[in-house]
C-alpha cells in the first residue's frame, strides 16, 4: 500500500482563473429570508446551551474563545463530544466534522487505539516527567522511517515555535539573515512571520498590529507559484548579505488555498541550491496527511528542514517540531557546547511523554490503516460532489482538493494578490480593495453559519478536512446537506469595488 492521499493534481492556472472570475462578480450567498427564517432560528432555538457558555466566556476570555478556529457566525458552538467523523455540541446536536480540529485528526476524532495508549502512559508515569522518556526517541525514529530526509527531529510545543527554531538554524548554518516566505502563507504568529498573511503582497499592512516595523527587516515575501519573482528576490538579497532560507507550504499558502504547480517545489529547491539558501518545508498540515511521507514524499523533493505540527501529536496538545538533515538539525542540540554556535530552543512541556506517545502511536496507525489514501479518496468524492452541485445550481463557486484537504471557495474572500516589489503599489491595492475583502469575508462566514445549521462543520465555510472515519455514506449525506444550502443561494449586489 502506497498510503498516498493525493490521486490528482489540478492545474493551478485553471483554479486561479476561476477564482478571479469569482471575485470579479458580486457575491452569491444564501438569501436573507432563508437566513432569517431557518438559519437563525436553529441557533436561537437549538443551540441555547452553546450561547450560554459563550455569553459567560466573554467575561473571562478576550473575544469569548481561546482559539481563532472556534469563532463562528453568529456565535461559537460549544462542543461536548467528538468521535470519528462527528462532533456533538452541548445541546446534543450532531454534526459531520470537516474541521477535524484544524487538520490533526486524520484517523478521526478521539481514535481509540491512540486513546488507549495515552491512558496506559497516564497510568504509568502521568503526562510529564521533566526528564528523558523513551517515547521521545520512538516518535523521532518513526518520523525518520517514513521521512528519511528527517534524519533528526526535535519536538516542540507548536508549529510557531518550530518555525522560529528553523529560522535560527538556517541563519547559523548559512551565516545569512534574510528569509523569504511565500505571500499569503501562515507560518505561525512570531513577530517576524506575521508578514504577508492571508493576502499576498499585504506585507505588514493587515495583521501586524503591536509588532515594531524593524522586526520585518529580514523578512521578504514573493508571489505564490512565481519562480521568476523568487529568483529576483534571491538576486536582490545577494547584494544585501544573502538569503538564509526560503520557507513554504509545499501544497501552496494557507493549506493550498493558493495552489502551486506540481513542479514548483522542485524549482524552489534548485533556486535554493543556486543561491545557497536552505529550503524549509512547513508540513504542519501536510505531514502525514497528504502522504505518509509528507508532501516531500509526494513531490519527491528533499527539503533541508521540515516543520511539523497538527498530526505529529496525534490530535493531542503540544503538536510541533522541526527536523531535517543531521548537519542542520544538530545545530539545536541540547546543553552547552563551548565554542560552538547553537540555536537556542526550549519549552518545559515540549516533547512530554503524553504528546510523544500519542504522536508515535498515531503515525503507526496512519501507516497501518492506510489512512492517507482512505481519507484522500473520500476527499475526491466530496470535491467531485461539490463540483456537481455547483454546476447543477449554476453557481460561480470553486471547488478543488489536495487529497483530504478540500477547498470550497464561495466568495473568494482571500483570493486577492497585491504582490509587487513596490511597497507603495501593494499598499494602494490593499487600500482600494480592503472594504470589499471584509464584505466577502463576512459573506464567507455567513455561508459557514448556513453549513453549521445544516449539520456540517467547516473551517470558516471555505475549507474542509477529511478523515479516515469518513465513509461514502457520510460523504453522500454531507453532499445532501450542502445541496440544501446551495438551493437557497442567490446573487447579491455586494462585494464589488465602488
Amino acid at each position: 500500500m502506497s498510503n498516498c492521499g493525493i490521486s490528482r493534481w489540478d492545474d493551478p492556472r485553471k483554479i486561479n482563473k476561476k477564482l478571479k472570475e469569482l471575485t470579479s462578480q458580486p457575491i452569491w450567498e444564501v438569501d436573507d429570508e432563508y437566513y432569517e427564517k431557518e438559519i437563525m432560528p436553529y441557533y436561537n432555538e437549538k443551540c441555547k446551551k452553546s450561547y450560554q457558555v459563550f455569553e459567560e466566556s466573554q467575561k473571562y476570555i478576550p473575544g469569548g474563545v481561546q482559539h481563532n478556529l472556534a469563532f463562528n457566525k453568529p456565535f461559537p458552538m460549544c462542543m461536548s463530544k467528538a468521535k470519528g467523523a462527528y462532533l456533538y455540541d452541548k445541546d446534543g446536536n450532531e454534526y459531520i466534522d470537516f474541521l477535524q480540529a484544524g487538520g490533526p485528526t486524520i484517523l478521526g476524532s478521539n481514535y481509540e487505539p491512540v486513546r488507549k495508549k495515552v491512558f496506559e502512559l497516564l497510568e504509568d508515569c502521568g503526562p510529564v516527567t521533566g526528564l528523558l522518556h523513551e517515547s521521545e526517541m520512538l516518535i523521532a525514529k518513526e518520523i525518520n522511517k517514513h521521512m528519511p530526509n528527517v534524519e533528526m527531529f526535535r519536538m516542540l510545543g507548536s508549529g510557531t515555535e518550530s518555525v522560529m527554531a528553523s529560522l535560527r538554524i538556517a541563519r547559523i548554518a548559512t551565516g545569512k539573515k534574510h528569509v523569504i516566505k511565500i505571500g499569503g502563507a501562515y507560518h505561525g504568529w512570531s513577530d517576524q512571520m506575521v508578514y504577508g498573511l492571508k493576502i499576498p503582497g499585504s506585507r505588514a499592512l493587515l495583521e501586524s498590529h503591536g509588532i515594531p516595523g524593524k522586526c520585518f527587516k529580514w523578512t521578504d515575501e514573493v508571489r505564490p507559484n512565481d519562480l521568476n519573482m523568487l529568483e529576483a528576490m534571491l538576486k536582490r538579497n545577494r547584494l544585501r548579505g544573502g538569503t538564509a532560507a526560503v520557507l513554504l507550504e509545499p501544497v501552496g499558502p494557507e493549506s493550498g488555498t493558493r495552489p502551486v504547480a506540481k513542479k514548483y517545489n522542485q524549482g524552489v529547491r534548485e533556486l535554493c541550491d543556486r543561491y545557497g539558501a536552505l529550503l524549509i518545508f512547513d508540513e504542519v498540515v501536510t505531514g502525514f496527511r497528504v502522504d505518509i511521507g509528507g508532501a516531500q514524499g509526494y513531490f519527491d523533493v528533499v527539503p533541508d528542514l521540515t516543520i511539523f505540527g497538527k498530526i505529529v501529536a496525534g490530535g493531542y496538545p503540544a503538536a510541533g517540531g522541526v527536523g531535517g538533515k543531521t548537519e542542520y538539525a544538530s545545530l539545536m542540540a541540547a546543553g552547552l557546547a563551548t565554542g560552538k554556535h547553537r540555536a537556542y530552543v526550549g519549552g518545559t512541556l515540549s516533547a512530554n511523554p503524553l504528546s510523544c506517545i500519542a504522536g508515535y502511536t498515531a503515525i503507526q496507525e496512519i501507516d497501518k490503516q492506510n489512512a492517507c489514501e482512505k481519507a484522500g479518496k473520500m476527499g475526491d468524492r466530496l470535491c467531485d460532489g461539490l463540483k456537481e452541485l455547483i454546476d447543477r445550481y449554476s453557481l460561480p463557486y470553486v471547488a478543488y482538493n489536495q487529497g483530504s484537504i478540500v477547498h470550497l471557495e464561495c466568495t473568494g474572500a482571500m483570493s486577492f494578490d497585491f504582490s509587487s516589489m513596490s511597497f507603495v503599489k501593494s499598499a494602494l491595492g490593499l487600500l482600494k480593495h480592503k472594504d470589499m475583502m471584509y464584505v466577502r469575508k463576512d459573506s464567507m462566514e455567513k455561508m459557514g453559519a448556513a453549513y453549521m445549521a445544516n449539520g456540517i462543520v467547516t473551517l470558516a465555510g471555505s475549507r474542509l478536512y477529511n478523515s479516515m472515519a469518513d465513509t461514502p455514506e457520510i460523504i453522500d449525506e454531507a453532499l445532501n446537506r450542502f445541496e440544501n444550502v446551495f438551493k437557497h443561494v442567490k446573487k447579491t449586489d455586494k462585494g464589488l469595488v465602488k
